[in-house]
């Protein structure tokens, strides 16, 4: 088991910034890619962006490449979503979610085994 726990949300105005963490305990983080997903009221939870189990790669959806940027310290057990020039659009709750050595697409939803509780992005404009 890996319990996920998200930390950083808030509300913030078109054009600002925010980093959300997440933590991670129970089976060795390093061996899970991780990701983040977002869902909006009434929408299909969609998929912010991955990391590999080392950090060497990254992916991004087409909607937040270029102001977003995910990275991960596995010493701290802990994957980080940078998130800058935040839009009204980007307003959603933000999840991370484990994915066990790889395996899968790191867009896929089915793909992660387990998920955090999530955290509130709320944008105004």
């Amino acid at each position: 088991q890996v319990q996920l726990v998200e930390s950083g949300g808030g509300l913030v105005q078109d054009g600002g910034s925010l980093r959300l963490s997440c933590a991670a305990s129970g089976r060795t983080f390093s061996n899970y890619a991780m990701g983040w997903f977002r869902q909006a009221p009434g929408k299909e939870r969609e998929f912010v962006a991955a990391i590999t189990w080392s950090g060497g790669n990254t992916e991004y959806a087409d909607s937040v490449k270029g102001r977003f940027t995910v990275s991960r310290d596995n010493a701290k057990n802990t994957v980080y979503l940078q998130m800058n020039s935040l839009k009204p659009e980007d307003t959603a709750v933000y999840y991370c979610a484990a994915r066990a050595y790889n395996v899968g697409s790191p867009f896929s939803k089915v793909a992660y085994n387990y998920w955090g509780q999530g955290t509130q992005v709320t944008v105004s404009s």
